[in-house]
């Protein structure tokens, strides 16, 4: 399957936040998927908010309080303050947890199992430019970048495939920095207000794709 499409993103699109995840920084045994090693991160993320519990969240410019990132080249700081993911990709995702024998295709994953922040629905990359806007209520979020995935994701979803399939699949979520902090709630809705519109999200992925096709 090709990674989200690439339709004109320039409408101004009505998504929602289904779940606001944090997570402290702790060791994580990467052994099972990739090194042999133990590291701190803090991938591994709770739910806070949801829609069926929409507890209030604070969200300051380094991020929500409660969550904390151990490597800030990946995650973490003004430019990587928040980490959005789509909630459409999960189903993909229980697909390939199940070719690779870690679990059963129908086995759910809980929302912020991608090391997400914000888990949402009707926001894809595809939607996306670099510099875009997106207004929660009273708080105010710049898209900064395409995540670039690290070992630590392998550890995460069980096998060593995982971070070659987020680059070759296009599914990647997006960094988000603060603009406007404030307190925010699951099932807020999201709404795209477009920046300067030169250089797409998709745009980046496609060469993240080409660079990952010439690896071995």
């Amino acid at each position: 399957m090709e990674p989200p499409g690439s339709r004109d993103a320039g409408q101004s699109e009505i998504a929602s936040v289904l779940s606001i995840n944090v997570g402290l920084s702790r060791p994580l045994d990467v052994g099972a998927a990739s090194r042999g090693l133990s590291v701190e991160s803090g991938i591994v993320k709770r739910t806070v908010s949801s829609v069926v519990e929409p507890s209030p969240t604070e969200l300051g410019r380094l991020g929500f309080v409660g969550d904390e990132q151990a490597d800030l080249s990946v995650h973490g700081g003004l430019d990587k303050a928040v980490y959005l993911y789509p909630f459409e990709h999960y189903d993909w995702w229980k697909r390939k947890r199940a070719e690779a024998g870690v679990t059963h295709e129908d086995d759910p994953l809980p929302f912020g199992f991608l090391g997400e922040n914000l888990t949402t629905s009707g926001l894809m990359e595809n939607h996306l430019w670099i510099g875009d806007r997106l207004v929660i209520g009273d708080v105010e979020l710049k898209v900064e970048a395409p995540r670039n995935p690290c070992f630590k994701l392998n550890a995460v979803m069980g096998y060593r495939s995982a971070v070659r399939h987020m680059l070759l699949s296009g599914r990647s979520g997006v960094y988000l920095s603060v603009v406007k902090s404030g307190v925010l709630r699951a099932g807020m809705p999201i709404h795209i207000v477009p920046g300067q519109r030169e250089e797409s999200i998709i745009h980046l992925l496609a060469w993240r794709r080409s660079r990952a096709r010439r690896e071995p």
